[in-house]
């Protein structure tokens, strides 16, 4: 699926607009940009969001796709830094929802 590039661009900048220790959902940047849903900035991530802190991005209903749990789970990872980040906050898949700018 080829992607606009203005909206690509939106997608990431709002990636990188997630501070630290916070996470936002897929859909929530849909409605930020205002242009399509969550699958479609799902696949913006995957395809062009390697630059980006990609961890900070969560399902809506708190939960993290496997492809995150995978690469999270790396010793060096930016991203190994969740559970140092949120500590007893993640259970499971699962991140406690107040944790969550969505």
């Amino acid at each position: 699926m080829r992607h606009p590039e203005d909206y690509v661009e939106a997608v990431l900048a709002c990636v990188e607009a997630v501070p630290r220790g916070r996470v936002t959902t897929y859909g929530a940047i849909a409605d930020a940009i205002g242009r399509f849903g969550p699958r479609r900035v799902g696949n913006v991530m995957s395809t062009h969001g390697g630059g980006v802190p990609w961890w900070r991005v969560v399902r809506a209903d708190g939960s993290l796709p496997d492809s995150h749990l995978d690469t999270l789970g790396r010793r060096g990872h930016p991203g190994g830094l969740l559970a140092a980040t949120f500590g007893s906050a993640v259970t499971g898949r699962r991140l406690v929802s107040a944790l969550c700018d969505a």
